[in-house]
């Protein structure tokens, strides 16, 4: 497994995380692995064995690039041998903005979507090794676009104010950072997002303990419940639960069997 990431222009850090690449061998048999919640969404590029995304009607192939919006419980994916994969990690507030299209709460198929003349000249950096020239292909790619809420704007306000608190801050205090009222807030940030402001927040809550329990699977719940203001270790148990459909403790068991957590700052493969 091999994981790099670049920062984004400065034009595009209020819509982007980062611009991420990893590589995957799962060898000649078909895997299952799955891919826990955050608070992004995912515009994913893949090179390789394909990839299918557990769905009520069964198992879906994905194109790429395909989008993958907020997660509230672990997607489960499946694919075969050697995947290679660029990301681009965008704040859910906007990612649909970024991408021209209206706002929505699941995953899209992006095959259509000028975005995906990238698919060519990505796939050809990464088959002669050129890792740093495919993020850089797919970051010049998003500069023009230029679009994202700027520094002043009511949705930049609270996306920094989230973002700096990782998701304990109330709606009343992300609104009163945006120097705006609750009910303009989510009424703008849903029609951006496809989401409430307190989706998002308990989302990036939730990472924020997901996180902590990949790097450190010893780490004592009640005080991480206090860190990152639970009401308690039942709250932060129940919570995390919702997300992941394990309790902390056993999600640390598992982290820790499949040694496959690709760290905080991107998104976790475990296999099942």
């Amino acid at each position: 497994m091999h994981h790099q990431e670049v920062a984004p222009p400065t034009a595009l850090q209020d819509s982007i995380k980062c611009f991420w690449y990893d590589c995957l061998d799962f060898g000649e048999q078909r895997v299952r692995f799955e891919v826990p919640p955050d608070g992004y969404a995912e515009i994913i590029f893949y090179v390789g064995s394909g990839c299918h995304l557990a769905t009520p009607a069964g198992w879906q192939p994905l194109p790429s690039p395909f989008l993958m919006g907020l997660l509230r419980q672990p997607a489960q994916l499946a694919t075969q041998g050697r995947l290679e994969i660029i990301g681009i990690r965008c704040f859910p507030w906007a990612v649909f903005d970024l991408l021209g299209l209206p706002p929505g709460t699941g995953h899209g198929h992006l095959g259509q979507h000028p975005l995906a003349r990238l698919q060519a000249p990505l796939a050809q950096c990464l088959r002669a090794g050129n890792i740093a020239g495919a993020l850089a292909e797919a970051a010049r790619y998003f500069e023009p676009a230029g679009r994202p809420p700027a520094a002043g704007s009511l949705l930049g306000k609270a996306g920094r104010a989230l973002r700096h608190a990782t998701g304990t801050l109330p709606v009343s205090q992300v609104a009163a950072a945006a120097h705006t009222t609750v009910r303009t807030l989510e009424r703008t940030f849903k029609r951006a997002a496809g989401h409430t402001v307190k989706d998002v927040a308990l989302l990036m809550r939730f990472e924020q303990v997901r996180n902590c329990l990949l790097r450190q699977p010893a780490t004592d719940i009640a005080r991480l419940a206090q860190q990152l203001g639970y009401a308690d270790q039942g709250h932060l148990n129940r919570e995390f639960k919702r997300y992941s459909g394990l309790t902390p403790k056993a999600f640390a068991r598992k982290a820790r069997r499949a040694g496959s957590a690709l760290g905080p700052d991107f998104v976790a493969f475990i296999q099942a």
